[in-house]
């Protein structure tokens, strides 16, 4: 990458956070796909515990909760995002389903093999997708389930400067068979896969951001990192209307054995 074009992690981590929490959605996705991966899980019940790592400000936080019984514990190291769903969850009377925390997915504060579900969408590159699968196994009971989202490419090979980008960005893309290869070295059953749609990354993620980021440089307008931050946003939406063909999110599911 050039210089005017960075890696999201070399920015300012509370400007991000600020940035993103203007948003509904921090990544890619929809209650639809949320709704569609969680029909491959089965024998939850009002007892089952559920975590969202990674979980943002919980769109699909609440989609879980209104699609699946079980009590959820949602995770993520920002405190803004977690007071955000906090909010939407008490205005939504959802307070006795979903616990909002602050923590970190690489140290989790739950018993191991307590776990019915783990759900984690658009959040588990942050640790790595191998690292992640094998860490998070432990907390689950046999037969639990780990549905996860996960950049990955749709073809064997793909033009220079999208194969750049993401090698910048995150090293450990790969193809969707290798993936699937790694959730059956990492010790789960590979239930299924499925690329999210198109509209997951236009209507529901990229568009919403025009408004945010009018607000976001009128209000840092003599700040150059945040100039800096949504020329980068910018330019990750036109990358992926140019390569949307060799790459997107798939939704992974997996079950422990």
């Amino acid at each position: 990458m050039s210089n005017e074009n960075k890696s999201i992690h070399e920015f300012d981590i509370n400007l991000i956070c600020e940035y993103f929490s203007g948003v509904e959605r921090q990544g890619p996705g929809s209650a639809e796909m949320t709704v569609k991966a969680l029909s491959f899980t089965e024998n939850l019940n009002n007892e089952s515990l559920i975590a969202d790592l990674g979980c943002g400000t919980g769109s699909q936080t609440i989609t879980l909760a209104q699609n699946a019984p079980g009590q959820i514990t949602a995770i993520d190291l920002f405190p803004a995002f977690i007071e955000r769903l906090n909010l939407n969850v008490n205005k939504l009377n959802l307070q006795d389903r979903i616990r909002g925390v602050v923590g970190s997915m690489d140290n989790l504060p739950f018993q191991e093999a307590s776990l019915d579900l783990i759900w984690s969408e658009g959040a588990i590159y942050n640790i790595g997708f191998g690292k992640g699968l094998k860490y998070w196994k432990k907390f689950l009971k046999t037969g639990g389930y780990v549905a996860v989202t996960e950049a990955s490419w749709f073809t064997g090979s793909r033009p220079a400067e999208i194969e750049k980008f993401w090698m910048d960005a995150y090293p450990e893309i790969d193809t969707i068979p290798n993936k699937v290869a790694c959730i059956q070295e990492s010790g789960y059953i590979p239930v299924a896969a499925f690329i999210l749609p198109e509209y997951c990354w236009t209507k529901n993620f990229y568009v919403p951001q025009a408004a945010a980021q009018k607000d976001f440089l009128e209000k840092y307008k003599d700040n150059a990192m945040a100039a800096s931050l949504i020329r980068n946003e910018m330019h990750e939406a036109r990358l992926y209307d140019k390569y949307k063909a060799f790459y997107g999110y798939v939704f992974y599911i997996g079950k422990k054995i």
